[in-house]
């Protein structure tokens, strides 16, 4: 995913009401971006960081920017906008990038299966070994929440993610395949680990659901000013 036109830098001042942040642009301009991050977003935006805004040229938009990538004082790049873990996973299933969902046909967004009562991000379309196409579910979720080269998942407390395993985890014992993936938008991390600290019932979901049978993987990106790109899947932590 390249970014075009190309992102403004800037200096964070403040994040604030969770949606918006106030940014110093190189040009000395002081601007109010909306912020696409509903969760606590930390270690993400201290202010001081080095920030990455898209311009909008949608008149009617509240907001002409939008916040897109931060960097540590370390030089890590983080993905800001949750938004696009679903888009950078659509281009790397279209592209083959993980080797887990390379025979895929096709995918559909956003889908609610016949037999449950959520949406999940995407319906994925593959060949059993009778030639017959079957379809498949995941769920995709952002991280950014880093321990030095850790990363974890959720950074605030989730029911609609708990929500989310479980009903997984009872598509998986219907005989219905199901992963749920980790996109990783942060530099600096090597490994995944649900944070139970952080939400132990969220992370007792994850675990109901890998014992269902639910394929959960994670995978990290290519973050710099101009691209985003998920390149390779990265271990799992128990």
């Amino acid at each position: 995913m390249k970014f075009s036109p190309s992102l403004l830098r800037g200096t964070l001042i403040k994040r604030y009401k969770r949606f918006l942040a106030d940014v110093e642009l190189d040009d000395g301009t002081i601007v109010t971006a909306h912020c696409p991050n509903t969760g606590a977003m930390t270690g993400c935006a201290e202010p001081g960081y080095t920030v990455f805004l898209s311009e909008s040229t949608n008149p009617n938009r509240k907001l002409k920017y939008t916040w897109e990538l931060a960097q540590t004082v370390d030089g890590h790049f983080i993905g800001i906008n949750t938004h696009n873990a679903n888009k950078l996973v659509a281009e790397a299933l279209d592209n083959k990038v993980l080797s887990e969902f390379s025979d895929i046909t096709n995918w559909k967004a956003e889908v609610t299966p016949p037999t449950a009562n959520s949406r999940f991000d995407f319906a994925l379309t593959r060949k059993n070994e009778e030639h017959q196409s079957v379809t498949e579910y995941m769920e995709v979720k952002s991280v950014t929440l880093a321990d030095k080269n850790k990363g974890f998942f959720p950074d605030a407390v989730t029911q609609r993610g708990a929500k989310h395993c479980l009903e997984l985890a009872r598509l998986a014992q219907s005989g219905i395949k199901t992963s749920l993936l980790f996109c990783v938008q942060h530099t600096a991390i090597e490994s995944v680990q649900v944070a139970e600290h952080i939400d132990p019932t969220y992370a007792e979901s994850v675990k109901i659901a890998a014992n269902a049978g639910v394929r959960v993987l994670a995978a990290s990106c290519i973050i710099d000013e101009q691209k985003i790109l998920l390149n390779q899947t990265l271990p799992l932590i128990s």
